[in-house]
């Protein structure tokens, strides 16, 4: 036997999460033997990230599928806003993503608006988006046997006192006219959970299943089925309560566990991918974000999906008769060297808002270096230099070397430890008003900005430096060193920081019962510059390397 066919003689595993690090609300799909999932990028670019497997434990980024404005235009939205929950499924020769660009959180509104794409190719091209309906966020399509297509979501409610999670409606949609067609039909009102979105609609044994998510994103998160012999309905909730939850159960590994969507194997087993975070303490921060797992489906003989005691499992078995190496390939999400030799980012960098085009980022200006123009502050919505990837594990080293020349106070470039426009840790290089270039600290807690006391340092002398950042589960730290050719002699510099400041249960204000925040997307580590007086002002980054353990 081979190694690979002894692993899946011996019995091999899926390691939950599947998908470390800020990637939420899966929504997966199984194209013949390959495996897909998408995922929620709200405010960062490539929107809707991608992953490809073949047997479900490992997992390849492929990167995002929006990648243009004119796809998607992100200028000037809010933190955690832009796109929410994406479908990927496939039909008719093509796939179809349809995804939300959700625009306000405040007094009750949301403004989502809901567009479709589709493409012959996972990697595209992308058609130009549809635009659809406005009435709700957590859309997807379900096509049904006889070769129709619809379209679900959530419905919103902005009136007060209503509930603003006011059920699970489904139109039909016409794909030759690319528009909807017919009467809206209100088909759930959901369960005592309440928060009732991210409707999935699978068609097995004669019964339409509808898989919902309730109880907010938090920690009563949970999954709920509900079936109907018509697909308008009526829908009948799983008299045994959710398929899977996490809450009650703060023992657990993996919390928030809910929105998930179904796959069935060639074999015929089925999964459930779906969102969980993992806190730092008991119910405490999630500085990784939501991230996706996978659980084990079985069928009960009155025909309801089961998870083995509704709650999310750390390890499940992979599916039957599918090739697993006995040595697992290391994902570039948790190491990678990059050297800036493509013509390209690589498909694990995201850029904020605005997509990586060559107006502000280049990798052929100067060979072997990311070329960043500066931006806007760090607190813009419109134009920021930011270049970051996720933070996938809760202990990993990020640094970088980097060329910067500032002319003045207001030309800034360094690394950062991000999460939002209001909470971030900064190490940058600027220079004093007689023009000598110094390194210093920044720190952004809640809105309110400050400079790291005693962190000045004079880099008279120095053009070219080593900067590091360390996340050791709750504490951020950086370092520098100023000849990064030889082995690089660190020095430190701030204190530790509180990394869980970097988490959505931190970022999250709630002010009179309407939230005025959110925090969905989890932290990042990247390549940060401003150029406030907008002088042409640009930094030289000529490696960047991420490692994480354990």
């Amino acid at each position: 036997m081979t190694s690979t066919e002894t692993a899946v003689a011996a019995g091999a595993a899926i390691t939950n999460p599947v998908l470390t690090g800020f990637h939420p609300d899966p929504s997966i799909l199984r194209v013949g033997a390959d495996y897909y999932i998408a995922t929620s990028t709200f405010e960062w670019f490539p929107a809707v990230r991608l992953h490809h497997s073949a047997n479900l434990v490992d997992w390849r980024p492929l990167g995002g599928a929006l990648t243009s404005t004119e796809k998607l235009d992100l200028t000037g939205a809010g933190d955690s806003g832009g796109v929410w929950a994406p479908s990927l499924t496939y039909a008719h020769g093509e796939f179809h993503l349809l995804y939300t660009d959700v625009s306000t959180f405040a007094g009750g509104y949301w403004d989502p608006q809901n567009y479709l794409v589709t493409a012959p190719s996972i990697e595209g091209p992308w058609s130009d988006p549809v635009v659809l309906h406005g009435r709700g966020f957590d859309a997807s399509l379900f096509h049904d046997e006889d070769g129709s297509t619809w379209m679900l979501s959530m419905v919103a409610d902005w009136r007060p006192g209503r509930n603003r999670f006011s059920g699970i409606s489904i139109q039909r949609y016409d794909r030759d006219a690319k528009a909807l067609t017919g009467d809206e039909h209100m088909i759930f009102k959901g369960t005592a959970a309440k928060v009732t979105e991210a409707p999935n609609l699978y068609r097995k044994d004669g019964w339409y299943y509808l898989v919902t998510a309730e109880g907010g994103t938090s920690w009563e998160h949970q999954v709920t089925v509900a079936r109907s012999r018509d697909l308008l309905g009526p829908y009948e909730a799983d008299p045994a309560g959710p398929l899977l939850t996490s809450n009650g159960h703060p023992e657990l590994t993996l919390q928030k566990a809910g929105h998930g969507s179904l796959v069935e194997t060639p074999a015929g087993q089925w999964y459930l991918a779906h969102l969980v975070g993992r806190p730092y303490s008991e119910l405490g921060r999630c500085v990784l974000g939501r991230e996706s797992a996978i659980q084990e489906v079985t069928w009960s003989e009155d025909g309801w999906p089961r998870i083995a005691g509704g709650v999310p499992a750390d390890v499940v078995p992979a599916p039957l008769g599918v090739p697993v190496p006995a040595e697992r390939p290391v994902s570039s999400e948790r190491f990678e060297d990059d050297d800036f030799d493509a013509s390209t980012l690589g498909v694990n960098w995201s850029t904020l808002r605005r997509p990586a085009t060559p107006d502000w980022v280049s990798l052929i200006e100067r060979p072997s270096h990311l070329r960043i123009y500066g931006g806007q502050s760090p607190m813009t919505r419109l134009r920021p230099s930011l270049v970051a990837r996720r933070v996938t594990a809760r202990h990993l080293t990020f640094d970088a070397v980097m060329e910067f020349q500032p002319r003045n106070y207001r030309q800034l470039a360094g690394i950062t430890g991000y999460y939002n426009t209001r909470n971030w840790y900064y190490l940058y290089v600027t220079a004093e008003d007689d023009g000598t270039p110094v390194l210093s600290v920044l720190a952004c807690d809640s809105g309110k900005v400050r400079e790291v006391p005693d962190t000045r340092r004079d880099l008279s002398g120095v053009s070219r430096l080593a900067l590091r950042l360390r996340f050791d589960g709750p504490e951020l730290s950086f370092a520098w060193a100023a000849d990064p050719a030889a082995e690089p002699r660190w020095q430190e510099i701030g204190p530790a920081f509180d990394a869980t400041t970097l988490s959505d249960e931190y970022a999250a204000n709630v002010v009179a019962g309407e939230p005025e925040a959110w925090g969905f997307t989890g932290a990042f580590v990247g390549l940060w510059v401003q150029d406030l007086g907008r002088e042409g002002g640009f930094a030289d980054f000529d490696r960047a390397t991420f490692k994480t353990s354990g």
